[in-house]
């Protein structure tokens, strides 16, 4: 069928959950919104903005390169469009490491995650419809029931402009008080790099609050950090709106007693843990941030504290160190590490030492108690992405395991420096920043009963016949705060360093297959051809021999 007689169509969820699936609007452009979005069927050309750079420069590297472009050319094409003081803010926020893009999911699934999660809040991408797919696609493989929306682009709309205002067109389409609060728009790689102005869109619709992020795979590290961009970026605007005047009161009331806000996601049972902990000193957990509805914001920031569980949430600590509010790093997490954080956070609200005192006996025993209650033997090396590795770490520790390696991906702040410390005077290697690399070469060279890291790490452990768990599923999916924490990983741990003997026998078995001239599917036996390879090595070797006597004339 030619491309005149193609019939698109739009999936979408109703209010209910319900799938919807209309017929595209005829005449649409072949890249087609993901949302039920009004997409423009006919293209006008306006006049061209005012910007330092001309459009044929933004074409050529926007477009042209794509994603492909590399970061650096990226880079510089965003500064070049006016972004220079958003990649700098990035830059400082996030420092990057060894590597300078990301090794795990793209940086934006976390924003459109963080987004999807949250009640009467819309999302719209703006990007390359290959990235917006993918992202949409993982969004819903991880149970998002709602729709991603997507303002299509090509190169006339990018040059022109034109993307900028089908984006401000799109947001007014959407824009509807009965049923939302706020819509968040993101810009991905390519709209970052050519400039395309999402903080020139109204700060709000009709009382629908509009926040207009960029999240490009070259200026954010992980998709842990792209988190903070948003929730640090809805912060900031209640924030405003706090000192404007009244605001509306959360959904769950306001705590008869002085909250500490917990930033970063979690389990949901931590949370109520934390809260347990806090009672005895005359304190209440707050809301989690990022949060699950807009009006939960006010609350975190009326706040008498913040507990920086996890401590890579730079903006959003921004946003609260300008409202006044005290930042604590770590977590009550195993005996130490709870024992030190109820005295920090009684300090931090000026709670007597009788206070803090009767909180830590009314725990430690018990957490003390589950963590003799269901030890863990073996050498486990750690590495993730998610923000938590210190946190399990020190878990795993005081549980009984040695482990002499942990790589983060997230970067060093002075919120995890109690973490780090601790860790440290226990022997363990800590590696901010790690690469794929450098979890890979600790695990080969230190050959653990256990790794638990990111799905290569654990595929890699695998093929060398060391169990493995994915860190993201298996373990941070657990809870991990106060005495329920305490016990929480010994049994998934233990069932999997006791498969160690499983895996060489599974090593022993399949040895060679997948690999070399064996690798791909065969019907048979592979075919292999020695012959074909030797031939070859001695082509390589004769050339070389050329190329050095050449060298010497």
């Amino acid at each position: 069928m030619d491309d005149a007689g193609r019939q698109g169509y739009e999936v979408s969820y109703d209010a209910d959950g319900a799938v919807s699936v209309t017929e595209a609007p005829a005449g649409a452009p072949e890249m087609m919104s993901v949302a039920a979005l009004k997409s423009p069927a006919e293209f006008r050309i306006p006049e061209l903005p005012a910007a330092d750079v001309p459009a044929a420069e933004v074409q050529a590297t926007a477009l042209e390169g794509g994603c492909s472009a590399g970061a650096e050319t990226m880079r510089e094409a965003a500064r070049k469009a006016g972004a220079s003081d958003v990649l700098d803010q990035y830059a400082k926020d996030y420092p990057t490491g060894p590597h300078d893009k990301p090794q795990s999911m793209c940086p934006a699934f976390g924003s459109l995650r963080v987004g999807l999660r949250m009640k009467r809040v819309a999302t719209i991408l703006s990007g390359s419809a290959c990235c917006v797919y993918g992202l949409s696609f993982v969004s819903h493989f991880y149970g998002a029931r709602r729709s991603v929306g997507y303002v299509p682009f090509n190169s006339e709309t990018l040059v022109t402009g034109k993307l900028f205002e089908d984006i401000r067109e799109a947001v007014h389409d959407m824009a509807d008080p009965a049923k939302l609060d706020a819509i968040i728009v993101t810009n991905l790689c390519v709209p970052t790099a050519s400039g395309v102005p999402l903080r020139l869109l109204p700060p709000q619709i009709d009382g629908v609050r509009v926040v207009g992020i960029d999240v490009p795979g070259f200026g954010i590290p992980t998709h842990a950090e792209a988190k903070d961009v948003l929730a640090g970026a809805m912060l900031k605007y209640a924030r405003e709106e706090i000192k404007a005047g009244p605001v509306q009161r959360p959904a769950s009331g306001k705590s008869d007693r002085p909250t500490v806000a917990l930033l970063g996601e979690m389990f949901p049972a931590d949370p109520m843990m934390i809260g347990a902990m806090l009672a005895p000193m005359g304190l209440a957990a707050g809301p989690v941030v990022p949060t699950r509805e807009w009006r939960e914001l006010y609350a975190a920031l009326d706040c008498g504290a913040v507990a920086a569980i996890h401590p890579f949430y730079t903006a959003s600590i921004r946003e609260f160190e300008a409202a006044g509010r005290p930042i604590v790093g770590s977590a009550p997490v195993g005996h130490d590490g709870t024992a030190e954080w109820l005295a920090n956070i009684g300090a931090a609200f000026g709670i007597g030492a009788g206070q803090i005192a009767a909180a830590q006996n009314a725990f430690l025993p018990a957490i003390k108690g589950a963590l003799a209650a269901a030890p863990i033997k073996g050498t486990v090396t750690l590495s993730g992405y998610e923000g938590s590795e210190l946190l399990v770490a020190r878990l795993l520790i005081e549980s009984g395991a040695d482990v002499p390696y942990v790589g983060t991906a997230c970067p060093k702040t002075p919120w995890s420096a109690a973490d780090v410390d601790w860790l440290r005077s226990k022997g363990v290697t800590v590696k901010y920043r790690a690469s794929l690399e450098d979890d890979c070469a600790a695990m080969e060279g230190i050959k653990p009963d256990l790794a638990i890291g990111t799905t290569p790490v654990v595929q890699k452990a695998k093929e060398l016949g060391i169990p493995g768990l994915y860190f993201t599923n298996l373990i941070s999916a657990r809870p991990l705060m106060g005495h329920a924490g305490a016990g929480s990983l010994a049994e998934v741990i233990n069932a999997a360093i006791s498969n160690k003997d499983r895996m060489k026998d599974m090593k022993a078995f399949f040895e060679g297959v997948g690999h070399g001239d064996t690798a791909g599917v065969w019907e048979g036996s592979p075919n292999l051809h020695p012959r074909f390879r030797e031939l070859n090595a001695k082509k390589l070797e004769k050339a070389a021999r050329a190329r050095a006597a050449e060298e010497m004339i």
